[in-house]
């Protein structure tokens, strides 16, 4: 019983947490290689630096407003 009071307890502080969460941005990366252009989420690698972001799709055309 004791359990499922401090689990049920934890999950009520833990929801607003979840209710405010968001998509991760997307940025655009360009190759220091090629100059390539990719839309993605996460880093590349160290061949790759941001070119310009946040976006709200993965096409990289609709821009996040910073906050």
């Amino acid at each position: 019983m004791k359990h499922a009071i401090l689990i049920a307890a934890g999950l009520a502080l833990a929801l607003p947490a979840f209710l405010h969460a968001e998509p991760a941005p997307w940025f655009q990366w360009r190759s220091k290689a090629t100059g390539t252009l990719v839309c993605t989420q996460t880093p590349l690698g160290p061949g790759w630096e941001k070119s310009s972001g946040p976006y709200r799709d993965a096409r990289c055309e609709k821009r996040m407003p910073v906050k």
